[in-house]
């Protein structure tokens, strides 16, 4: 191709609104696409709904596909396209720049009713909707989505983040209880509810997903974060449905976004899924890291766990360590704030007091101030700190290093604490576990973000502790092949 031949995308090109709204690549949604089965893009009565569209990607594509499919039942274009445009592709915008953004995409038309417009509907809306809603506060938050009403109860000039699909008991009426063949999009990811940003921030991406089950498709693909596999704000409920459900006959899973959407950095990656309303099975599973790309046909959930196991090498080695009789190492994990709270810490040692290890420095406490598990005091233990992250860096280390923590010790929310342990080589044995391969492998089956919290440690085998540990004792213990080990060491890097 000659260089002045070239002439790029567009939707490649349009920078993302924020990590809350991606807009996502045509390349990824045509992958989505191809999970969809090929016979519906020749059928003339098929229905395809984006109910969160953004630049109209989605249904820019879909229009494409079915072009071709159905040029054999309505070989006149200009009719197909008509036909395509008012019967077969809906969609329901996120905002009104969204709105306008989408029919031009679709229409070639930010006004579906223009004379631009390639289908001429009789509305500025055409079959691409949106209204400016607001949300229904109770008790300091949206009974819809949840929103902060002190952070988004705005003027009418400013966007209030309302999104349609979601603000309603009843989606069905958007199209007048109008069936979908097909709901696919991707939804909007989270939003700031006045605590934070990042993994902080409050999740929304199942709420789309929940509320496009109501309309019962026949099919539904969406991507999302991964954080769903095992963690994120309120999500138990939500994981623990898309885990027991058998129609999700396709799930492609992403470590790094990055590889999805080239810039945008999503801790714990994104994943898309191809949910079935007649498939029952178990799931094909397609994880991709870079140029390691594998696929295997497997439960979602596996017997014994309450979270997703993510790659699927890691298979194999989780049920050899089951084989043997699994006891969780969360046992010697405390919860947050293994001490209590602490108002005042002194740089000066005084008589009565513990040495207490806080961020960003280290200090001093009366023994009168420490308001929990008090007779962990004196006694050994391990300290590491409950978030550790890293970007970019491959392979991982997953977490901080650990630390040995002496009698008259205790710290601030900063650390965790193991133990305690009636003696100092049982806690250094501890520390010789914890800063293997083997251990921070299983660390990082529920590790999606930087936050370390005591549930991450839920996969990892609990060890006699009377012993040092070692990688090589840990394999042949639990009789890991050549391969095994190499996708442990190919994932996790030693820690000196």
């Amino acid at each position: 191709m000659e260089k002045n031949d070239y002439n790029p995308d567009v939707l490649n090109c349009i920078a993302n609104l924020s990590n809350d709204e991606v807009f996502t690549p045509p390349q990824l949604v045509n992958e989505m696409l191809d999970l969809l089965p090929e016979s519906l893009f020749s059928n003339p009565e098929a229905r395809f709904l984006d109910p969160f569209t953004k630049s109209g990607v989605f249904l820019r594509e879909i229009v494409k596909r079915l072009d071709i499919g159905l040029s054999s039942v309505i070989p006149d274009r200009k009719e197909r396209i008509l036909h395509i445009l008012h019967h077969q592709v809906f969609g329901i915008a996120l905002t009104e720049l969204t709105s306008l953004l989408a029919r031009r995409s679709v229409y070639c038309s930010k006004y579906a009713d223009s004379d631009h417009s390639i289908a001429r509907f009789s509305s500025h809306e055409g079959n691409i909707l949106y209204k400016s809603m607001q949300h229904i506060w109770q008790n300091g938050h949206c009974k819809y989505c949840g929103a902060s009403k002190e952070v988004y109860d705005r003027g009418d000039a400013a966007e209030t983040y309302a999104y349609n699909f979601i603000h309603t008991n009843n989606p069905e009426n958007f199209f007048n209880n109008m069936t979908f063949d097909v709901i696919i999009g991707n939804p909007p990811y989270q939003m700031n509810d006045g605590g934070g940003t990042g993994s902080s921030a409050m999740p929304l991406y199942h709420k789309f997903v929940e509320q496009a089950m109501k309309l019962k498709p026949k099919y539904l693909s969406m991507i999302i974060p991964a954080r769903w596999y095992a963690g994120g704000k309120g999500l138990d409920e939500f994981r623990n449905t898309m885990l027991s459900d058998r129609h999700f006959k396709h799930l492609v899973d992403y470590f790094d976004s990055t590889e999805c959407f080239p810039g945008v950095d999503l801790s714990g990656g994104v994943c898309y899924f191809l949910w079935d309303k007649d498939y029952q099975d178990d799931c094909i599973i397609t994880s991709k890291r870079g140029k390691n790309i594998t696929t295997l046909k497997r439960p979602l959930l596996e017997d014994g766990n309450d979270s997703f196991v993510r790659f699927n090498e890691a298979i194999g080695i989780w049920r050899k360590v089951k084989e043997q009789g699994f006891e969780s190492f969360i046992s010697d994990v405390s919860a947050r704030k293994p001490f209590g709270d602490f108002e005042e810490i002194s740089d000066i040692q005084r008589n009565n007091s513990v040495k207490i290890y806080a961020y960003p420095h280290d200090g001093f406490v009366l023994r009168n101030q420490i308001s929990q598990n008090t007779s962990w005091v004196d006694k050994y233990k391990v300290y590491i700190a409950k978030a550790y992250g890293e970007r970019g860096e491959f392979p991982y280390l997953v977490l901080g290093k650990p630390f040995f923590g002496d009698k008259n010790t205790c710290c601030t929310e900063t650390y965790l604490v193991f133990g305690p342990y009636s003696d100092k080589k049982t806690a250094e044995n501890v520390i010789s576990y914890i800063k293997t391969r083997f251990f921070r492998f299983f660390v990082l089956f529920k590790k999606n973000t930087q936050n370390a919290a005591r549930g991450v440690y839920q996969f990892v085998p609990l060890q006699d502790f009377s012993e040092p540990w070692t990688d090589e004792k840990l394999y042949k213990k639990y009789k890991l092949t050549d391969d095994e080990i190499a996708f442990i060491e190919s994932m996790i890097r030693p820690m000196e």
